[in-house]
Parts: C-alpha cells; structure tokens; sequence
C-alpha cells in the first residue's frame, strides 16, 4: 500500500522515542510507539530498558481511554508471549486500537508473525513495511542475533591511507585523530561485548571501557590469557574456535560484538568470514614502506580473482579521518 505523509511523520516519530533507549534495552530491541486519533498524537512511549513495560504499553498508558479507535505506529511487530511483561498485543486489542502500522516483523522464535497474527485475527487492519529499512537499520544488531543466534560482529580497523596500522617499532598512537576516537568510543558503546587478543593487551594494555563519549562500557572478552593486574580486568578470557565463542555470546544476550585487534585477530576473523560490518578508519597520513603492521596478519588472496569483496554502505569524514563501513 501507500502510505501517507502523516503515516511517515508518525513512523519516523516512533524511530526517534525508540533511539532513547539506546544504553538500557539490551538484550531486548529498541522499539517506539505512537497512538494517533483525529489527526493527534494522543499517547507515545518507548522501551524503556529490559524488564520494563513494552514501548506498546507506555503508549497506551499515556493515552488512556483516547486509545479507543486509535492509529498506533509500532516499530517493530508487537509481542504476543509473556516474558517479564504481558504480551503487547493483549493490551493493544483490549484498548480498542483500530489500526496498527509495524515497521519490521520480529524473528524472534517467540514471536515471528504470531503478534501481527493476531491482532489481525482480532479485527484490527494492520500494515507492515513503513520506513522498514530505518527500522531494520536501528535494529541490525537484534535482528542479526534473533536470525542467527550470535552477535553482531563489528570490526574496527583504523589505518593510514597506505594500509599501515602500527611503525616497525610497534608503535601506534596515535594514527588517526581525537575526533576519530571519540567516534570508536561511541562504536564501543553501542556494542554489547568488546574483543582483542592477549598480543594486543600484552603490547598496549587497554582498559577497553568508553571514556570519550556519554554510554555504558561493553562487557570485555580477551582470546588468550590476560596477564594478572591488566587494565583489561575484569574480563572473560577464551581460548577455542572463534564460531563456539559467538554461539556462546549470542546465548549470553551479546547483541553486538567489536573486534578491534590485533592484525592476527582480525584476519582470523575476516578469514573465517565472521564479519558483519567493516569499520575502517583512514588516516591522511602515508608509512612510505612495506615494512609497518599491515591491517591484517597472515597470507591474503592468493590471485585477485580470490579477493573478498563487499559492499560500501556508507563514507562520512570525521575530523581530518575518513571513516568507511563495509558488509559483506
């Protein structure tokens, strides 16, 4: 169907309630709610962190009696089990709503069709699919974990234009700028669990919390054995194949996980195409050789018919940086 100017400003309102709860929903999705009646917006909600009421819920608290024939604008398909709260959809049929628009369908086993199944099998006209690739890009994570059982593997590389990530000596701080930093400590935030390698924790000892940016540090996972009175402490610490680990995370509730090194972890990652998301920050700035740490270590594509290609989804300049995100 078409959907109407008015329906897209009250889907786009819903994705905006939704983006507030950012920090305190995992492992549950971010949704928005918005209930229209006459041409008004007469209750909006959000979830607001897991275990609380539904985005639904607070919709429809907010709106009270106004519900009653009410248009409700769902970002994501409307639960229809009891968890820790009642099912969404039992709420939004006992308070008269007439109409409900859903961005996304929800994969979840629990889920997957039975809300929108029943709302319609309750007489209420339902549409799906408004700004359904805003919400699907909001939910990437969620959905990823819901379809698949594991996280969602960002990996962050950072580099010089020639393809440098540390001098001969080793060193590496800094090779991009406080701006581009600032924008991995958001990256971190978002993320669910952090990674490196002991190598990485031997040679820079990074604490792996958010400083830089307001949100909540991710959990820290180190492969290897991290050496007593690290800064990475306290941390799970792993040693096995790398799709155990992520079946192992994704059972944790670990919606996202950022990989951010070494050059040996990440090509065991990347070689093993475990990676959703490409995060490459270049630096303007040249090694001028062939001898500084290279972004990946280990042997590559044999011919250029082998090359690993993807897909660039989007280029932004943060300060003086570049930053490009690439899936597969």
């Amino acid at each position: 169907m078409s959907f109407s100017t008015v329906d897209h400003g009250m889907m786009a309102r819903a994705l905006r309630l939704a983006e507030r709860g950012m920090w305190t929903t995992s492992p549950n999705p971010r949704v928005g709610c918005v209930l229209v009646r006459d041409g008004e917006i007469v209750g909006e909600g959000w979830h607001e962190r897991a275990g609380a009421p539904h985005a639904e819920a607070n919709a429809l608290r907010a709106a009270g009696e106004l519900a009653g024939g009410a248009t409700a604008y769902v970002t994501l398909e409307p639960c229809s089990h009891h968890g820790r709260t009642p099912p969404c959809v039992d709420a939004i049929i006992e308070a008269g709503v007439a109409e409900v628009h859903v961005a996304v369908g929800d994969p979840d086993a629990k889920v997957a069709g039975r809300g929108l199944a029943a709302l319609r099998a309750a007489g209420i006209t339902v549409h799906t699919g408004l700004l359904a690739d805003d919400v699907a890009e909001q939910l990437t994570p969620y959905l990823h974990h819901r379809r698949t059982g594991r996280p969602y593997v960002v990996l962050k590389l950072a580099a010089t234009l020639d393809g440098r990530t540390a001098a001969p000596d080793g060193t590496s701080q800094w090779i991009t700028s406080a701006a581009a930093r600032a924008d991995v400590h958001r990256l971190r935030a978002e993320s669910t669990a952090i990674l490196v390698g002991a190598g990485t924790v031997r040679a820079d000892n990074p604490s792996l919390t958010v400083r830089d940016v307001d949100g909540p540090s991710p959990r820290r996972v180190v492969l290897g054995r991290a050496a007593e009175g690290a800064r990475v402490h306290p941390c799970t610490e792993y040693s096995g194949p790398l799709p155990h680990l992520l079946d192992q995370l994704g059972a944790e509730g670990v919606l996202q996980l950022m990989v951010e090194g070494g050059a040996s972890v990440a090509a065991d990652f990347h070689r093993q195409r475990l990676v959703d998301r490409y995060v490459v920050y270049l630096a303007p700035a040249l090694m001028g050789g062939d001898d500084g740490l290279p972004l990946f270590r280990g042997p590559g594509s044999p011919t250029m018919r082998d090359l690993w290609r993807g897909r660039i989804v989007s280029v932004r300049q943060i300060g003086p940086d570049l930053r490009i995100d690439l899936v597969p």
